[in-house]
């Protein structure tokens, strides 16, 4: 394989693409004004040769009728062809090869032609005095046998004064008194189609090479205007990269392809500003809720090592109680911690997903809720239901969201879970969230005013609503007939697991 492709396009890499579009610019109106000239000399060539073999049939006794050079004669008697004079019956007699030259007695057939000649039935030729000779070819010694009628073609031959010349011949058959077939050939000197011809080709070439420099110049500028907005964009992305300024915006001006780019970068960066806010408002909710169990942990654990640095043991009685407030920050951290991890999940990693049985779900979270509420009345009644999802991420949710009407019931209260044909239901008869908090209750950290003296992070629900938006589902609260809130919590699936 030749390496010079390789070359050219390592080379091409190398080039910015301002210099390609004016590279390629340039080759591409090389290329037409190349074909345009090329196109141009050819049928001027060709106009100037049907000039020379328009005069050359016309030297010759007119232009031939028929594609073979014979004339159509009278009904019935067949072709007739054209006749020379009967000096043409004597030079065939006394033939001669060799150009001769010029004498008072010789009297050459007159005409505006440089060289003529007679080829005999054999192929010899046979020079007119005082017009040249031509060299015979294997066409001219067809026709003069009869085979053909007339043919034009470029030759070469010798002037009457002996000057070696490029011609253009024409070669007619004509037939002698007695029948004998033979041809006689007219040239004309190729010079004043030459000459013409080559000026040409220089002006052409002069014009070409015009023509490439400015459609190099117009490629250039052509490419500076059309990269301009991808210049822009450049910089716009080079100043985000140096300064981390997602705010910055670039004009999104037209419906071109740099304006859709334009308004993709600008989506995109309005994306990733959002997503940095999120994650800073993150960081930030969770520095807060951490904040408060860590001070109660470190304020409890300083009064027990206080004590037993100062030897004065505490009373047994608040010593339980610094322990067990110690073991519900733990708690309470280990939770946040939890529902953090949960939520740093990105999206696009999902969790495994296989066929889970609902109910049984519903069931297990159920009597965790009776744990975590013992004076509470907690009611279950689940049907069969099966749906597509992560076992865990389903527990927690619900979980969850048992947690939450657990959290919210009075003491001695009932809380009914219900699960019928994919739609769980949670009924506490706890204060009701008001109609202004509904739309906030599933954003993260969000706590209602009325609650934020409970124990809690904010993210339970923030989680449910993931959970359940990852399996195709919907779960939303409402105010409950006779007080309390109501969760519906809906999934698609199937009454069986093969369904």
């Amino acid at each position: 394989m030749s390496t010079r492709a390789p070359v050219a396009r390592r080379l091409t890499r190398r080039l910015t693409l301002r210099a390609r579009m004016a590279l390629l610019t340039a080759a591409a109106v090389a290329l037409a004004v190349a074909a345009c000239a090329s196109a141009g000399w050819l049928l001027t060539r060709n106009q100037l040769y049907r000039e020379l073999d328009r005069r050359l049939g016309a030297v010759s006794g007119g232009p031939p009728a028929a594609p073979d050079g014979y004339r159509p004669g009278p009904p019935g008697q067949g072709p007739r062809v054209p006749r020379l004079p009967r000096q043409a019956e004597a030079l065939l007699a006394a033939c001669s090869s060799e150009p001769t030259g010029t004498g008072a007695q010789q009297n050459p057939p007159p005409g505006p032609y440089e060289i003529m000649q007679l080829v005999r039935a054999d192929g010899r030729r046979c020079t007119v005095p005082g017009a040249g000779a031509l060299q015979v070819t294997a066409q001219d010694a067809r026709i003069a046998r009869g085979e053909s009628g007339h043919a034009y073609h470029d030759g070469t031959g010798v002037t009457a004064s002996g000057t070696e010349d490029d011609v253009r011949v024409l070669t007619r058959s004509f037939r002698l008194r007695d029948g004998t077939p033979a041809a006689v050939s007219y040239a004309i000197s190729l010079d004043e189609v030459q000459g013409p011809l080559d000026n040409l080709a220089l002006m052409l070439t002069a014009v070409t090479a015009l023509g490439v420099v400015v459609s190099a110049a117009a490629g250039l500028a052509i490419a500076r205007a059309s990269l301009r907005p991808v210049d822009e964009l450049t910089g716009a992305v080079e100043h985000i990269a140096r300064t981390e300024d997602l705010d910055t915006r670039i004009p999104e001006e037209g419906t071109d392809e740099i304006a859709r780019l334009s308004r993709s970068f600008n989506t995109m960066t309005a994306a990733l500003a959002a997503s940095r806010e999120r994650q800073q408002q993150l960081i930030a909710d969770a520095g807060h809720e951490l904040r408060t169990p860590l001070t109660s942990l470190r304020t409890n654990i300083d009064l027990l090592l206080r004590s037993q640095a100062t030897g004065r043991d505490l009373p047994p009685e608040t010593r339980r109680n610094l322990l067990v407030s110690v073991r519900a920050q733990l708690r309470e951290l280990t939770s946040l911690v939890g529902d953090l991890l949960e939520l740093a999940r990105p999206a696009d990693t999902a969790p495994v997903r296989e066929t889970v049985a609902l109910h049984e779900v519903v069931d297990r979270a159920v009597e965790r809720a009776r744990l975590r509420g013992p004076g509470l009345t907690i009611t279950s009644d689940t049907r069969p239901w099966h749906v597509h999802g992560d076992p865990a991420s389903l527990e927690r949710a619900i979980v969850n969201l048992l947690d939450n009407a657990v959290k919210f019931s009075p003491p001695g209260g009932t809380v009914a879970v219900r699960l019928d044909r994919g739609e769980l239901t949670v009924r506490d008869h706890g204060p009701g969230i008001p109609a202004a908090d509904l739309p906030h209750v599933f954003e993260r950290f969000w706590r209602s005013p009325s609650a934020r003296s409970l124990p809690g992070s904010g993210l339970g629900l923030s989680i449910v609503a993931r959970v359940v938006a990852e399996c195709g589902g919907s779960v939303a609260l409402e105010p409950a007939p006779g007080g309390g809130t109501l969760a519906r919590l809906h999934l698609p699936g199937t009454p069986a697991p093969g369904d």
